[in-house]
């Protein structure tokens, strides 16, 4: 992909979460006025996302422009071939491709990266020149940041917020407060806001707690557009409702299910949802990778597998690779993607669902969640426009649209 230079500065939102239902209820409500202005005078669809949607596969993708068998990043969690250890891939050294960002800061361009968590800010942050005026930091550690390690200090001056608290709102509210800020400040080439998805997580399209905080995202939009930026607005994944009529969790329990078929210690469940926040879903999603051992076969689990109430998809590692574009060597030997009202899990007594009482589950993962708003605020070219209307759009596309495709 070749990138022009911006004619003015490009601002891209990824909504942690944002299911394309949040903005269908928003716009019935009447909240999310800046948002309908940009899809009616400027471009509005629902584009594919990366399988698993997950935020870290979704958002290293964004910002190289590409799928995962590119970058590397196909989950939270994999089995490293090597040591048969489950490794957490937020370090930048499993990134294996520069991405636009990176490449635009050291051609001289300012660039802002913004995170909500931090986990995800060193890998989006790989490569970018904060030697040369570039920024990459998160606002859950706002507090800590040098100029030496993030391209600034005293964030929080500069915001004029106290710290947020990780389980907020405004953890994803002072990202956007953040790049207005500097947007009008500095006016870097090139932004990247990043948001989390708790809020999501825990509450449905309509209710007050959506309402208010979409409101909020509006109007940090609209205030980035009147500033001058082409801002696009896409997300890493959706977000279903997956629990009972009665309010509790449907999930399951696949390593259970396939120990009480080929025997304890045969296969194992690796749930690439997994994180250090549980707070959030409890580490049950909508996606599992199963390794075979002992001589079980990947035919023999994915027969047994597909017969599991819940299951939308199963598939062996040649397919789901070939399918989802994602790398071979970071796959497991049988994919696993739930329905959408269905969650994941490894065994049951080893999900402590204690952090997600009093709230329905809502979680992500599968191909059910897939689906993601694409909003730019300018209008399209005609090369562009026929692009779009031409075949399906993937989220990862964003920048390449807000950089190349759009009038300005």
């Amino acid at each position: 992909m070749t990138y022009r230079w911006p004619r003015c500065p490009v601002v891209v939102v990824c909504i942690d979460g944002g299911d394309p239902a949040y903005f269908e209820q928003a716009g019935r409500d009447g909240i999310i006025p800046n948002v309908e202005r940009f899809m009616a005078q400027g471009f509005g669809a629902v584009a594919d996302g990366i399988v698993p949607s997950l935020t870290n596969p979704n958002n290293l993708s964004i910002v190289t422009g590409s799928p995962p068998a590119v970058h590397g990043i196909s989950g939270n969690y994999f089995l490293d071939p090597d040591t048969g250890d489950a490794v957490m891939m937020n370090d930048p050294e499993f990134v294996r491709s520069e991405s636009l960002l990176a490449e635009f800061s050291q051609r001289g361009a300012r660039v802002v990266a913004i995170t909500a968590k931090d986990k995800l800010r060193r890998q989006l942050g790989r490569g970018i020149n904060v030697a040369g005026g570039s920024m990459n930091f998160s606002s859950e550690r706002a507090d800590q940041c040098t100029r030496e390690t993030n391209g600034i200090e005293q964030v929080l001056d500069l915001v004029g917020w106290p710290l947020p608290d990780v389980y907020s709102a405004e953890l994803s509210l002072f990202v956007l407060e953040a790049g207005i800020k500097l947007l009008e400040r500095d006016r870097p080439e090139l932004m990247y806001l990043s948001l989390t998805d708790y809020i999501q997580h825990k509450y449905a399209p309509g209710t007050p707690e959506i309402n208010d905080f979409y409101a909020r995202l509006d109007d940090a939009f609209g205030r980035l557009a009147a500033l001058g930026a082409v801002v696009g607005i896409t997300a890493d994944h959706g977000m279903n409702d997956k629990s009972r009529p009665d309010g509790s969790p449907n999930v399951i329990y696949l390593q259970d299910a396939l120990d009480g078929e080929f025997g304890a210690g045969r296969t194992r469940v690796i749930l690439p949802i997994t994180d250090p926040y549980v707070v959030h879903h409890g580490s049950l999603g909508g996606f599992a990778r199963v390794y075979c051992y002992d001589g079980v076969t990947s035919e023999a689990v994915i027969r047994v597998t597909r017969e599991l109430p819940g299951i939308e998809a199963v598939y062996d590692k040649a397919a789901v690779c070939a399918a989802f574009d994602l790398p071979p060597d970071r796959e497991g030997d049988v994919a696993v993607s739930s329905t959408a009202d269905t969650a994941i899990g490894t065994s049951e007594a080893a999900h402590d669902l204690s952090a997600i009482q009093g709230f329905r589950l809502r979680s992500h993962g599968g191909i059910s969640e897939r689906r993601v708003p694409f909003i730019l605020s300018a209008p399209l070219n005609e090369a562009y426009a026929a692009r779009a209307a031409g075949g399906t759009l993937q989220s990862y596309e964003i920048f390449d649209y807000a950089i190349n495709g759009v009038v300005v």
